[in-house]
């Protein structure tokens, strides 16, 4: 267990065979935070990540009060918030005009009672740098998993294809947690259960006045959806379009999609020119499902490998990071004894499987009786039920705010740190309370 070589450049795994106590495929927010979790916890972990860096726009940038809670957890809450980022303390939606707060986490029961919004490449170097204090950390960029070890019927580990050739790294427990379109996940046979998903998301950026808006904010007007989200100089927008008909939309041009945004958010009239073609906007195709069965013997998946979320609600990272920390809970102190069993991993699906299926059908009841139904309408829009009521009676705003904040069944950090931080380092003060 104890050849995997101590190097300079902490990213580094040199080409050959290694072995590791955990094996986790995918640089996410879910297998960084399990990589600094484990490695906090003495146990000896490689992270392969197949893209050379974390430089991808339009994903997911919300860090939600228990993602914040966990960091705070880790004694590491102070140095995170240094991060230049945005801090919300309520969501707001325009419906027809009418503008309601749909959730306000000012009266969560946490350390940080708002939504940190910033680039999740900051997010992620964060956790990088977080883990490379711990000495059995060990991170390689630019490292693709392509197949499976077996001993047996188990799981032993991964076949990776890097810059200068091939890699094995063998491990007791393999890790899926590399997103939605898993490799991991197709590799391991388990099957997946289609949720369904009734719309697509065109992601783009326009820039921002100090005159707009400074809450984020989803606007629904005459059949179109769109979501608007406070990134300092410019708003991350997400534009809702049935499912697919992007390719319908682009054959329209660019001038029309153009006038379709300023119609539903007139305040970017003056600027909509900023989309100078559909190499200014990207597509993300929604899907919800999940696994049936989340393990086989030395391997599980957790995060949007185990569970595609729909983006309502924008809670897939912090889902996923629940898992991370659920998991390195169980996992930890039987990987370090050398005593991991299927029955590790199955203890971690049955903890997290309640708060998933509850939080898809949450997401597909809103889904398919919300936002299906009102995308390209004709009826005028007029706030729903739901929402007039929260206009009504503001405490009703703590409901969606725990949902969508908390979620169900936070996890929170269990173990405490069992190695030395490298020399020199500061060291993250251990865990309030646990």
């Amino acid at each position: 267990m104890h050849d995997v070589p101590v190097e300079e450049d902490p990213r580094s795994v040199s080409v050959g065979q290694r072995k590791a106590q955990c094996c986790i495929a995918g640089g996410g927010p879910a297998g960084m935070m399990l990589g600094l979790l484990l490695a906090r916890a003495g146990v000896e972990v490689v992270v392969l990540e197949k893209h050379a860096d974390f430089l991808r726009d339009f994903r997911g940038d919300t860090i939600h009060p228990s993602t914040l809670e966990v960091i705070h957890e880790l004694g590491l809450l102070e140095e995170f918030l240094k991060l230049p980022h945005q801090e919300i303390e309520e969501l707001r939606v325009v419906v027809g005009g009418f503008e309601v707060t749909l959730a306000d986490f000012r009266h969560l029961p946490t350390r940080c009672r708002f939504t940190a919004l910033l680039p999740q490449w900051d997010f992620l170097d964060f956790l990088e740098n977080q883990a490379r204090l711990y000495p059995t950390f060990r991170m390689r960029m630019d490292a693709e998993v392509t197949g499976l070890l077996h001993d047996g019927d188990e799981v032993a580990g991964v076949r990776v294809r890097t810059p200068e050739g091939p890699l094995e790294v063998r491990a007791p427990l393999v890790v899926g947690a590399d997103g939605r379109d898993s490799t991991m996940r197709a590799l391991s046979g388990l099957p997946v259960r289609d949720l369904g998903a009734p719309m697509d998301v065109f992601w783009m950026r326009i820039s921002r006045k100090e005159s707009d808006p400074s809450v984020p904010l989803g606007r629904i007007e005459g059949g179109h959806i769109l979501v608007m989200i406070h990134r300092g100089d410019y708003w991350q927008c997400g534009y809702v379009i049935p499912k697919g008909v992007s390719d319908v939309i682009r054959a329209r041009g660019i001038e029309a999609f153009r006038n379709e945004i300023a119609l539903v958010a007139p305040f970017l009239d003056d600027r909509i020119l900023e989309l100078r073609s559909w190499d200014d906007v990207k597509l993300l195709s929604v899907r919800v499902d999940r696994l049936d069965c989340w393990h086989r013997p030395g391997l599980i998946c957790i995060g949007d490998a185990a569970h595609a979320m729909s983006p309502v609600g924008g809670v897939g990272i912090n889902l996923a990071i629940q898992d991370a920390v659920a998991l390195a809970n169980v996992v930890a102190g039987p990987l370090r004894e050398g005593t991991l069993s299927s029955e590790h991993l199955r203890r971690v699906q049955s903890r997290r499987s309640v708060p998933t299926r509850l939080t898809q059908w949450m997401q597909l009841f809103l889904q398919n009786n919300i936002i299906g139904p009102t995308l390209g309408s004709p009826e005028p829009v007029t706030p729903p039920l739901p929402v007039r009521l929260l206009a009504r009676w503001p405490w009703l705003r703590r409901i969606p705010a725990r949902l969508a904040g908390m979620g169900i069944r936070p996890e929170h950090v269990r173990s405490r740190p069992s190695l030395p931080i490298s020399e020199g380092s500061p060291r993250p003060a251990p865990p309030p309370g646990h």
